[in-house]
Parts: structure tokens; C-alpha cells; sequence
């Protein structure tokens, strides 16, 4: 789905040619609407990295149609995605580290963004509220299992020795976070269980 653009902004990329882009879109997903999709080629295309290269298939033909040039997270150089976020949607971190949207919450992802060298009309900035400003119980933090996370931010050390427990195989890696689980906001859109087990196993 599409995310948002970006014009006239300093953060705009580099061409390969030498030319500063005069337009970015970005493409992401919200929920576990990819999820089908993925999964199939998930099961057809073992190897590393199975998301990142279903992207690149994915996005690389339509950026060949549109005569763009499609831009990765995943892969140097390290475009400044969460920069590009914060200016298209104002999305902020939630104490897990994960941008967290008014609606979607914590079950959305950012994929690609498509440079092009014209500059297109594209929707007005949103700010959108940041919904932990008024979440006054934090239940993110009391239902981490690992005390991974406080108002220091997430600490992945703690994360991964949980996960790696008999305890830790048990529920985060079968049901997905617990701190993600609790966060109320977007509940609707919850990644499906394989999805969760997915992202837990790539974690």
C-alpha cells in the first residue's frame, strides 16, 4: 500500500545518475494484508533473506514501469526510512522501538520507496497523533516477560536470551511478543500467528 510522498524536502535521495530526486513515494503494508502473498512464495523460495528478496520481486517491475528508482531499508547504502516516515506521517517510536501509527498501532512495516525524478503531486503531511503521548498504564512495558523494555528504550540483549529459554520458546516465540501483544492501539490489525512466528524467528 501506499504510505505517503515527499517533495521539496532536504531528505530526498541521490539517483543513481547523480540527480536528486524530485519526488519519494513510500510502499508498505499495514495488518497482515501481505501475508497470503508471502507466505506462497515463502513456500515456493527457500533461502535467506526470504522477505527482503519477495520485495525486491515484488517491487522492482513496478519501478521498471514507472521508470523510478526503488530504494530499500534493508540494504545499503542506509536510507534514512524513519526520517522519511516522521516527515510524511509524523509517526513516532513507541517504547519498543516500533513507529506506532493512530490506527494500524504496531502492524505496519515499511518495505521500499520509489524515487522518481519528476516532482508529482502527492498528499499534504499528515502529523498524526502519537498515541502513546496519552497511554497512561504502558501495559507494553509491564507485559515484556524479559524486562526488555523501560523508559530507556528496548534492550535486545534481555530480548534474545528470553526467546532462546524454554520459557521464551513457549509464548513470545509461538504468540508473538507479549510487549507488542499488549499494546491496545490497532489491535484489529494483528499479524496472524504465522506471521508472528515468522518475524519471532528472524528476531
Amino acid at each position: 500500500m501506499l504510505r505517503g510522498g515527499l517533495v521539496a524536502s532536504e531528505t530526498l535521495p541521490e539517483l543513481d545518475d547523480g540527480d536528486i530526486a524530485g519526488t519519494l513515494l513510500l510502499v508498505g503494508h499495514a495488518g497482515s494484508t501481505l501475508w497470503p502473498c508471502f507466505s506462497d512464495y515463502l513456500g515456493r523460495s527457500p533461502g535467506p533473506d526470504p522477505l527482503d528478496r519477495w520485495t525486491r520481486n515484488v517491487i522492482e517491475p513496478v519501478a521498471h514501469q514507472f521508470g523510478c528508482q526503488a530504494l530499500y531499508p534493508f540494504e545499503k547504502p542506509w536510507w534514512p526510512f524513519q526520517r522519511w516516515i516522521s516527515e510524511i506521517e509524523g509517526l513516532r517510536p513507541s517504547p519498543l522501538g516500533i513507529l506506532v501509527h493512530p490506527e494500524f498501532g504496531l502492524w505496519h512495516g515499511y518495505r521500499a520507496a520509489l524515487a522518481f525524478r519528476q516532482t508529482l503531486s502527492v498528499p499534504e503531511r499528515q502529523n498524526l497523533p502519537h498515541p502513546c503521548d496519552g497511554c497512561r498504564e504502558k501495559p507494553c512495558m509491564s507485559a515484556c516477560p524479559a524486562g526488555a523494555i523501560s523508559t530507556d528504550g528496548f534492550s535486545i540483549e534481555p530480548c534474545r536470551s528470553y526467546l532462546a529459554s524454554d520459557e521464551g520458546s513457549a509464548s513470545c516465540m509461538l504468540a508473538g511478543c507479549s510487549a507488542r501483544n499488549a499494546c491496545p492501539v490497532g489491535a484489529e490489525y494483528r499479524y496472524v500467528d504465522p506471521q508472528l512466528r515468522f518475524h519471532m524467528a528472524a528476531l
